[in-house]
């Protein structure tokens, strides 16, 4: 195979690159990776099968449309991604918003419902192209991961209690509200039908037994091998028990979306929300990967890439996707090296789909249930919420505000609240950046300088010295102004205030005008404010705006070496004089 310095000058140009990003990654394939990637494959479309039947369930769709979703969403993502290694398709917590988003409109499984959930997809596909355009990749840095970990463990509990119908074998409305669930299988207890449970509880421990001993098999679909062998035994269908039925042994067909104006009005807030919710899952689990593989993750063509699946995917009858954790961990795990992996499993399942879906008749739904009950088991991660709720109180809110979000409200104003709050407790950390007085620790050797606290006897009774970290800016002026407030109101006798701004990362005019206040201040008790360590493009900006000539042109330094001596020209000797402290090795001998 050809290397990469021997591609037409052509292809190496940014655009072709950007619209066409298989073209950085196709040069490696080679006979080695094939056979790599090939061995990957039958692997990820082993797992895909029990799991896009699984999810399309939990959707409120007809099962083949979660293997639909698997087969294309998988493609176009992995030809215009930049990750290597992730893997696009269905998922849980996809799948459980378009739930909530569509079946307030329409019953879930019915025709109009599947033509509101591909409505769904087309629209959520078009956000996230746009963001991936106007190169918003990088704002899936500024959603917090307590929001994720929050929405996936509420969700978990909203599938479970949407699944323990199934597994109980009971008929009751389909919602996504946890209270009414749960008080309508509170309500209907006395119908259980024993042979479902006879099913479904023997699927759940085989799949249980099976991922506990022998990890590398393919758990769930042996689980669902053994409910389907049950309901055949136990003539399941002659019992009440419901069956997935006969699966459509087509490709997916190619159907155009139904767009309207209403449907566009009805629609874009959880279109917006499934967008947002898939770009932050993509991202995620891409540059989660790509921490092992050391592979260069690209935001802004993952956001190209899940927007194009589903756009493309709306055609083909698939509803929307997004990476997924499982199957792209698989992948890498088994080998994958590009993702002709990705590919080759789509193309599997295809297959799969076209010799396999007459057997789909004899799969009972208490085993789909069991299946799906462990699934949402496994999304809560028990771990990170100790470590959230251990380690951070603002995180912790985070994470159990949309906990309780998702259970209890619409699931897109569940993920729009953590993503606020997220926002929110953001805004407020910025504007209340670290100020705190330092001094010269006597037994460091070189000069370091540590943190003090406000009342301590250690502090020179003339000169205090501030370390910023953060931004000077109009959201934490008002904070720095009372922090410094506070010291010459409480020590008269502090007349001189060196601000150290080693970690100041942004002046802008507030903070500016703010700094000008307090040297004036300072300047009519006849001291005076210094500012050391500012950053060139800071000091530039204060000189423009003539803000460096009214706090003094010589009390701005470059470090606090240069700063000190100067400064303790300027303080009271005859005060130094009777001052036993000698706080900095420039304090003047007597």
């Amino acid at each position: 195979m050809s290397k990469p310095d021997t591609i037409s000058p052509y292809f190496k140009t940014p655009t072709i690159k950007t619209a066409f990003p298989f073209l950085n990654w196709i040069v490696q394939v080679n006979r080695r990776t094939l056979i790599a990637d090939l061995l990957a494959s039958l692997t990820g479309a082993v797992v895909v099968l029990p799991q896009g039947v699984a999810f399309a369930m939990i959707a409120g769709l007809p099962p083949q449309y979660g293997l639909y979703t698997a087969i294309i969403v998988a493609i176009v993502a992995a030809l215009f991604g930049s990750s290597l290694h992730l893997v696009s398709g269905p998922t849980t917590a996809i799948s459980i918003v378009v739930f909530g988003v569509v079946s307030t409109f329409a019953q879930p499984g019915s025709a109009e419902f599947i033509a509101l959930a591909l409505a769904l997809t087309l629209m959520a596909g078009v956000f996230q192209l746009i963001f991936g355009i106007v190169k918003l990749g990088q704002l899936a840095n500024f959603v917090s991961h307590a929001v994720v970990i929050g929405f996936t463990a509420g969700a978990a509990i909203l599938i479970a209690a949407s699944q323990l119908k199934n597994v109980m074998g009971i008929d009751t409305p389909q919602t996504t509200s946890f209270i009414s669930n749960v008080l309508e299988l509170f309500n209907h207890a006395l119908s259980t039908n024993g042979y479902a449970l006879v099913i479904a509880v023997p699927t759940l421990l085989t799949a249980i037994i099976v991922h506990k001993f022998y990890p590398r098999l393919p758990h769930l679909l042996i689980a669902i091998v053994v409910g389907s062998v049950l309901g055949i035994i136990l003539e399941a269908p002659n019992h009440g028990v419901a069956m997935v039925g006969e699966l459509p042994d087509n490709l997916p067909p190619f159907a155009v979306p139904e767009i309207s104006l209403k449907t566009i009005r009805d629609l874009a807030p959880g279109a917006l929300a499934v967008a947002v919710l898939g770009l932050i899952e993509a991202v995620s689990i891409a540059r989660s990967i790509a921490s092992q593989s050391h592979q260069r993750i690209d935001p802004n063509q993952e956001f190209v890439g899940q927007g194009l699946s589903n756009i493309v995917g709306s055609f083909f009858s698939c509803y929307a996707g997004s990476g997924s954790f499982t199957r792209s961990g698989i992948n890498y795990s088994a080998g994958a090296k590009t993702p002709v992996a990705a590919i080759l499993a789509a193309i599997f399942l295809a297959l799969m789909l076209v010799f396999i879906a007459p057997f789909a008749a004899y799969l009972p739904i208490p085993a789909m249930g069991a299946v799906i009950f462990l699934v949402a088991y496994n999304l809560i991660d028990f771990r990170n919420i100790k470590i959230i709720l251990g380690v951070s109180r603002s995180d912790g809110a985070v994470l159990v505000v949309t906990f309780f979000a998702t259970l209890l409200l619409d699931l897109e104003f569940a993920i729009f609240a953590g993503v606020l709050l997220s926002l929110v407790i953001y805004i407020n950390h910025t504007a209340h950046p670290r100020v705190s007085s330092i001094i010269p620790n006597p037994d460091a050797s070189p000069r370091r300088f540590e943190s003090v606290a406000t009342h301590s006897n250690r502090r020179c009774p003339q000169l205090d010295v501030l370390e910023v970290s953060g931004s000077i800016f109009f959201g934490s002026s008002d904070a720095i102004f009372q922090r410094i407030q506070v010291i010459y109101k409480r020590k008269p006798s502090y007349r001189h205030i060196l601000i150290v701004a080693d970690s100041v990362s942004l002046i802008d005019v507030s903070g500016a005008e703010m700094l000008v206040e307090v040297a004036e201040v300072l300047r009519e008790r006849e001291g005076g404010l210094y500012i050391s360590g500012l950053g060139l493009e800071d000091r530039a900006f204060l000189k423009r705006g003539g803000y460096l000539q009214k706090i003094g042109r010589k009390n701005v330094f470059y470090n606090k070496k240069r700063a000190l001596p100067a400064i303790i020209g300027h303080l009271n000797l005859e005060q130094c004089a009777i001052c036993q402290r000698r706080i900095f090795l420039e304090c003047p001998e007597f």
